[in-house]
Formats: structure tokens, C-alpha cells, sequence
């Protein structure tokens, strides 16, 4: 998916406590990400938070990306109750321990990374 892509002109300098919270969570949290490239709130949201776990060094093999059809059906939809896109759900020891919705009123990468600080896992 092209929404994946990171965006290139994303501050990582400017975000700091978010990269540095993306950080905390390598090698112990899952980054479950459904979107599509047909979808503009997708387009809007992930590459800002994609840069963002690029910026903290985030493995490929922590990050799942299903892709929706316009249906709103897709890998792991109904496993997960995903209803709208974009969602990314974070699992820390097979538990989620974060989950933003399209309807979110702030940016995808604060919000996750001040989840992440909450559930504090690197306790």
C-alpha cells in the first residue's frame, strides 16, 4: 500500500517524545495497521506514522499491514472489530494495549505513543 509509505518531509527532531516513545516499545510491541489507498483519512494518516516508526527504528517484523477493500472487509476485520480504517492496534505479550480509530481527534503517532507511555512497556 502506498499509505505506507513513510513521509518523507515528517520531523522526526520535532517529534521527539513519540520517537522516543516508538523506541521504548522496540522488540516488545506488534503494530497491527488495516488501511487503503482508496481510503483518505489513510492517506491523510498513516505516512506521518509510519515515518514515525521508521524514525524509531521500528523492525518490518513488528509491523502487520492488512489492507481493506471498500467493503470494509479484509485480513483479520472481524478477528480484530475493525469498522473503520484507519486502525492500528498495538499488542504488547499478545495483549492490545492501544488502539486508534479514524475517529481520533490527533495524530496517529502521538496518540499510539502516548499509549505506549501509559501501559509503560518497558516495565
Amino acid at each position: 500500500m502506498e499509505t505506507t509509505e513513510p513521509n518523507p518531509t515528517w520531523d522526526a527532531a520535532a517529534h521527539s517524545e513519540v520517537v522516543d516513545a516508538f523506541e521504548a516499545g522496540v522488540g516488545e510491541v506488534t503494530y497491527r495497521v488495516w488501511g487503503a489507498d482508496w481510503c483518505g483519512d489513510c492517506r491523510d494518516v498513516l505516512p506521518d506514522f509510519f515515518a514515525a516508526l521508521e524514525a524509531a527504528g521500528v523492525a518490518d517484523d513488528q509491523i502487520e499491514v492488512y489492507e481493506v477493500d471498500r467493503d470494509k472487509d479484509g485480513p483479520k476485520v472481524e478477528e480484530y472489530d475493525v469498522s473503520l480504517i484507519p486502525t492500528v492496534v498495538v499488542e504488547h505479550g499478545g495483549e492490545e494495549i492501544a488502539r486508534f480509530e479514524e475517529s481520533e481527534d490527533r495524530p496517529a503517532a502521538e496518540y499510539v505513543a502516548e499509549r505506549l507511555l501509559d501501559a509503560d512497556v518497558m516495565a
